[in-house]
C-alpha cells in the first residue's frame, strides 16, 4: 500500500470517527395526556359566571342524591336523542346511542296540574320570558302584571322558567307545557308545580346544549 493510500485510508477513518463522535438529535416521543377527572357535584352544581344572569351554586348537598346529574342504563325502549320524563320517579332522562341515558332529578305538576302523552320540543330559549297562560293569571291576580297582554316577566333570576325553556308541542300545537329551570331547587323530586317539568338551572342548561329542536319528548309513568 503506497503513502497515498494510507492518507486516503485515514481520512476515511478519520471520518468514520468523527462521524461517530457526532451529537444526535433526540427523537420526540409524544407523551399522552392523562384523560382529565370526571367532574364532582361540587363542579356540575358550582356558580356559573359566564351568564347574562350568573347562577348562583346550588347547595346540592340538600337535594336526596337520588336527583344528582348522572349518566344511567337507559330504561326506556325510546330511539336516541328522546327525552322521556318519568312522571313516577320524577326523573327526566335523555336518551344516549349506547344503551344509556343522561339522567335528571325533575320537580313536577301538583295533582291536576299534570300532563302527559308524546309530543315534540319545537323550540328552546336561553333566558326566555315568563307569560302565564290567562287561565293561570284568573286564578293568581297577582300575576297579571306577567300577563300576555302585558308581555310577560323581563328574564332574570326571578323568572320561573330559569335560564332555559324547552316548549312542549302535541300535534303542531303548543301544550303551554315546558321544561325549564327554576330557581326552586328545593323542588325537586316533589310535584308542586303548575304542570310543566323543572330542572335545576345548572341541569336545564346542561340538557338544552344536548338536545335538538324537534326532539321527541315522552312525558309517562315508568315502572319503578
Amino acid at each position: 500500500m503506497t503513502r497515498r493510500d494510507l492518507l486516503r485510508a485515514g481520512g476515511g477513518i478519520s471520518t468514520l470517527l468523527l462521524a461517530g463522535c457526532a451529537t444526535t438529535q433526540p427523537v420526540a416521543v409524544p407523551v399522552e395526556k392523562p384523560e382529565p377527572p370526571p367532574l364532582s357535584y361540587a363542579d356540575i352544581y358550582a356558580a356559573k359566571a359566564d351568564e347574562p344572569f350568573p347562577l348562583p351554586a346550588i347547595p346540592y348537598q340538600r337535594i336526596d342524591p337520588r336527583f344528582y346529574r348522572r349518566i344511567v342504563d337507559n330504561p326506556t325502549a325510546e330511539k336516541p336523542g328522546t327525552i322521556v320524563v318519568d312522571t313516577a320517579n320524577h326523573f327526566l332522562y335523555l336518551v344516549q346511542a349506547d344503551g344509556r341515558a343522561m339522567r335528571y332529578g325533575v320537580g313536577l305538576g301538583r295533582a291536576g296540574f299534570a300532563w302527559s302523552g308524546r309530543g315534540v320540543i319545537q323550540y328552546k330559549r336561553r333566558w326566555p320570558r315568563w307569560t302565564p297562560p290567562d287561565e293561570m293569571v284568573a286564578r293568581q291576580p297577582e300575576l297579571k302584571p306577567y300577563s300576555i297582554a302585558n308581555g310577560g316577566m323581563d328574564p332574570g333570576l326571578r323568572n320561573p322558567l330559569g335560564a332555559r325553556a324547552l316548549y312542549i308541542f302535541q300535534n303542531g300545537e303548543d301544550t303551554l307545557y315546558r321544561v325549564h329551570g327554576s330557581p326552586e331547587w328545593a323542588s325537586i323530586g316533589k310535584s308542586v308545580s303548575a304542570g310543566c317539568v323543572r330542572m335545576i338551572n345548572q341541569d336545564v342548561c346542561d340538557l338544552h346544549d344536548r338536545v335538538s329542536s324537534k326532539a321527541a319528548i315522552v312525558v309517562t309513568e315508568l315502572p319503578a
